[in-house]
């Protein structure tokens, strides 16, 4: 019998590309993604089901499907997408519910994946060069993303000592750049202006999209316990970063720096979420030594990540325009794939 996985945020990119990734795992029997809304990627064998932030319907799911493996990659990391109440709900309620589904009785699960953010080291002045997993941040949190991934990863660590059976996992991933995510770092390295903090040149790390799915796969697949970070070798300047992707850097003062962007965001010239004003003023680094000795090495060092990022977005500025994306439906999908009127290759109609 072979795995059965869930994954939280199936309508999520990072949902959705996880199920694409263990579509292709010949010992993954079943995958079961778990959303608010139809998933917007294409799927082969994994099945949806609609469930609300909280997930409080797991414990019935986890009972129902028996699935021996939970991947949560539904943590909110861009305090810019929800309030700060939905927030809260997504990140600590909805961890909560899925840790009481996967450590009640007689529960099936023996594995937990989850997918957090090296936004829980915060940025200070105080920082280490680079941090290691076993390290605290050195300032109090500030934001409500950085709260709630460190309520988040406390519930994880009790439940892991109450669950001695079951392989827990926590990946602390880098900020990412890819060709296809869009956060508030690569919609500011897209545009004309890119924020920076006067005085301040810090030095970022970044992790290629590919890399964070390929390092979710290799925890799920190989059953790896433990807390790692997850970035690609090396960091840049912030000012060569927006040198490389032709963009000018856009001095805030650095006294009321929040208050002075406020309108610049309004007018949409500019991203700059809370959690953003920290790593512009004292930039990050990880230690990923932990992660490279269960046999995982990241494909992009972070200024690689920076290049590729550079090569879709001058694509799509020589296009004019964002290239037409596919757009998936599941009705649709359904039909091509068992309707007799669609001829199949060798030139057979569906059976």
């Amino acid at each position: 019998m072979g795995r059965r996985v869930l994954i939280t945020g199936l309508d999520t990119f990072w949902g959705g590309r996880m199920a694409q990734a263990l579509e292709a795992e010949p010992d993954v029997e079943m995958i079961l993604g778990m959303g608010t809304s139809e998933p917007s990627v294409p799927l082969e064998r994994a099945e949806f089901v609609r469930a609300d932030q909280t997930y409080s319907i797991l414990s019935r799911i986890v009972r129902a499907t028996q699935v021996d493996t939970i991947v949560h990659t539904f943590l909110i990391v861009d305090s810019t997408k929800v309030s700060g109440r939905t927030l809260h709900e997504i990140n600590v309620i909805g961890t909560m519910n899925l840790l009481a589904a996967a450590g009640q009785s007689s529960s099936s699960v023996r594995q937990v994946v989850v997918k957090s953010s090296s936004l829980v080291y915060g940025a200070a002045a105080t920082d280490p060069t680079w941090f290691r997993e076993e390290m605290t941040r050195t300032s109090p949190a500030r934001t409500g993303v950085e709260r709630s991934l460190l309520e988040v990863e406390s519930f994880v660590r009790d439940f892991a000592e109450d669950n001695p059976a079951t392989v827990v996992s926590v990946l602390r991933f880098a900020n990412v750049l890819g060709t296809d995510i869009v956060t508030p770092i690569s919609a500011n390295l897209s545009r004309p202006m890119c924020p920076s903090i006067a005085g301040y040149n810090p030095l970022v790390q970044f992790i290629e999209e590919d890399d964070v799915v390929r390092c979710l796969e290799h925890v799920t697949r190989n059953r790896i316990p433990g807390l790692y970070n997850v970035a690609g070798a090396g960091r840049l300047p912030w000012s060569e970063v927006a040198a490389l992707c032709d963009t000018r850097l856009l001095p805030l003062p650095p006294a009321g720096t929040r208050l002075f962007a406020l309108p610049l965001v309004q007018l949409g010239l500019i991203d700059f979420p809370p959690e953003l004003e920290g790593l512009l003023r004292y930039g990050r680094g990880i230690d990923t030594s932990r992660l490279a000795k269960t046999g995982f090495a990241c494909r992009y060092t972070s200024a690689a990540a920076v290049d590729s990022f550079i090569r879709a977005t001058r694509l799509r500025r020589g296009l004019g325009h964002a290239p037409t994306s596919y757009t998936y439906e599941q009705d649709v999908e359904q039909f091509f794939r068992r309707s007799r009127a669609v001829v199949h290759p060798g030139g057979d109609a569906s059976a």
